[in-house]
């Protein structure tokens, strides 16, 4: 069986995620494959419950960091790797880079230790190499763009309350991320029209799936 598909979209609030999450989605059930849309903190029972914690809870940053990559085990097992080993694309609203970007870049941890906790819970037993998406699609959007775009939108959780120079950072942390693994990073220009973004991120998908449109990716 063909190993399925991983694609994690990145990027903060007010970006623009969630719609071409769907549109993707989308394309790839048009052409006969199975779709498993998820997102990171949660995924699984025991993962949302973690994430309430994380999004509501005051608590240190290492706490958080533990909590997050607590969540991701329990996602990684129940979830993404079952997924991928039937085949199935799997589409996760964030990933691990946004660890790095959050807590990493906007709240200032150590990098070093979130590269361990990374090993420790993403290697695979048997594979030689982390389970890292095969495509991850950061929507870059300046973060005074994305706070317009929040204003009234909901109850902000306590990221989203953070002030700007908070999510510049977290900016800087994503845009560290995507030097060091440029190989499956697609930077994409959040701040344009939403067909325009699409535009982007379809181009993104058809560059690791050349044959996407036409027969399904490969």
């Amino acid at each position: 069986m063909t190993r399925g598909v991983f694609i994690s979209f990145e990027g903060i609030d007010g970006a623009g995620k969630s719609t071409h999450i769907d549109g993707l989605a989308a394309l790839f059930r048009g052409q006969g494959r199975t779709v498993v849309l998820t997102r990171e903190p949660g995924g699984t029972p025991l993962s949302e419950k973690l994430r309430e914690l994380v999004l509501h809870e005051a608590m240190s940053p290492l706490t958080e960091a533990l909590l997050m990559f607590a969540a991701r085990q329990e996602h990684l097992v129940q979830v993404i790797t079952p997924a991928l080993n039937r085949g199935d694309v799997v589409l996760c609203d964030r990933f691990t880079d946004a660890t790095f970007a959050y807590q990493g870049g906007g709240r200032g941890f150590d990098w070093a230790i979130l590269e361990t906790l990374e090993q420790l819970v993403q290697h695979q037993p048997g594979e030689a190499h982390l389970l890292q998406p095969d495509l991850t699609i950061w929507f870059d959007l300046p973060p005074s763009v994305a706070a317009e775009r929040l204003v009234q939108a909901r109850v902000p959780d306590k990221f989203e309350a953070q002030p700007l120079s908070f999510f510049e950072q977290v900016r800087s942390g994503y845009a560290k991320r995507c030097a060091q693994h440029p190989a499956r990073f697609a930077q994409i220009n959040a701040n344009q029209q939403r067909d325009a973004v699409w535009l982007e991120v379809e181009k993104a998908v058809l560059s690791q799936w050349v044959n996407l449109s036409a027969n399904g990716p490969a």
